[in-house]
């Protein structure tokens, strides 16, 4: 028998279905290519400001100048005419005392006046008349000098009777207690109807120009050395957004001897709406304070188990880990004192995830 041959393909074909298979293995054994993974970062730009031990204190905001409103005498109080948070204005009368017995000093002291200004009158006619009858020699010498002699007397009198009215009508008008300037009252001291002595305050009128906020502080801070014209920021213990910033004007040498702390007034001289009177206030200042770099404590990283930060290259945007000096640590920031420069770029978030050479992205800033 005859055995048939299976027909085989054209050559070229077979060619062509070779080539295909080892392109479709070449491609399937080649890995791919990793996408770089740039990861995104929180920054800041490294900067030199005022930094220093930061001292936290409240206190009260008072009148930088108060004056108490009292009389010159003792007496009955009759009227109260303001009352505590009036507004007052220079000469306004606040409050009297009982004067009818000023008043009537006052005219014992006009009678006596007018008696000794006719008494006056009569010396110096009396006067008078024996000068001429000396100049004509019907009268001694020695009674025109009686007669000059009791004018002078009368004269006297009657200096002392106007002294005498003087105090009298001053008498009368301490009875009568005016404002000495434009203020606000913010105590009292006595109602009507009560004797008073004098000097007793009657109401406290606090100044409308300047304002200050007081603090009592220990004396570790006045030893740290506390000083006049440091700046102080200030602001409402309920509501921290309403603050302003000030200047240390006084330092009490003295300590109080109930709390051994020392009064210290901070001049707030532009105080915002909704500081009033009263208030109770924080207040915020840095001893030792120098120009030094400040950086969030999340910032901070390890290299060879010491302090490091990343640094963002601006030109690749890659990290950089590099390491820093910290001198002091506080509650949120560090402060370096060598490793950094003013205008470098650090991460503050995101740092444990970091390698080094890797490619970031600022947050904020376009994909």
């Amino acid at each position: 028998m005859i055995a048939l041959r299976k027909p085989l393909p054209d050559k070229p074909f077979v060619i062509v279905i070779c080539f295909l298979t080892t392109l479709l293995l070449l491609s399937a054994c080649q890995k791919k290519e990793p996408v770089p993974d740039i990861r995104p970062v929180r920054t800041i730009e490294i900067e030199r400001h005022e930094v220093g031990d930061p001292i936290i204190l409240t206190g009260q905001l008072r009148a930088r100048d108060e004056i108490s409103l009292a009389f010159r005498l003792t007496g009955k109080l009759t009227e109260r005419l303001a009352n505590v948070g009036d507004i007052v204005k220079t000469g306004q009368i606040v409050a009297r005392l009982d004067a009818e017995n000023e008043k009537n000093a006052e005219n014992a002291s006009e009678a006596d006046y007018g008696a000794a200004i006719a008494v006056l009158e009569q010396a110096k006619s009396a006067e008078q008349r024996l000068q001429n009858l000396l100049l004509a020699r019907a009268v001694s010498r020695t009674e025109y000098e009686v007669a000059l002699r009791q004018l002078k007397t009368a004269k006297a009198q009657v200096v002392a009777a106007k002294a005498k009215l003087d105090t009298a009508k001053d008498q009368l008008s301490y009875t009568t207690l005016t404002a000495e300037t434009d203020g606000i009252i913010t105590a009292k001291g006595a109602e009507p109807g009560e004797v008073v002595a004098a000097g007793q305050m009657i109401l406290l009128l606090a100044r409308q120009n300047g304002r200050d906020g007081v603090f009592d502080m220990p004396a570790k801070v006045i030893r740290a050395g506390l000083s006049t014209s440091q700046q102080v920021e200030v602001w409402l213990a309920d509501n921290p957004d309403i603050r302003v910033s000030g200047l240390i004007r006084e330092v009490s040498p003295q300590a109080d001897p109930m709390t051994r702390t020392h009064r210290v007034k901070v001049s707030l001289n532009e105080v915002p709406p909704g500081m009033f009177l009263g208030s109770t206030i924080v207040g915020r200042l840095r001893l030792h304070s120098s120009m030094q770099i400040e950086i969030p404590s999340s910032a901070l990283a390890l290299l060879h188990d010491k302090s490091a930060v990343w640094v963002v290259n601006p030109d690749d945007m890659t990290v950089q880990r590099r390491h820093v000096i910290v001198a002091q640590y506080n509650q949120d920031t560090v402060v370096i004192v060598d490793g950094l420069k003013e205008g470098e770029r650090i991460v503050t978030a995101g740092v444990q995830f970091l390698y080094e050479g890797q490619k970031v992205r600022l947050l904020g800033e376009g994909r």
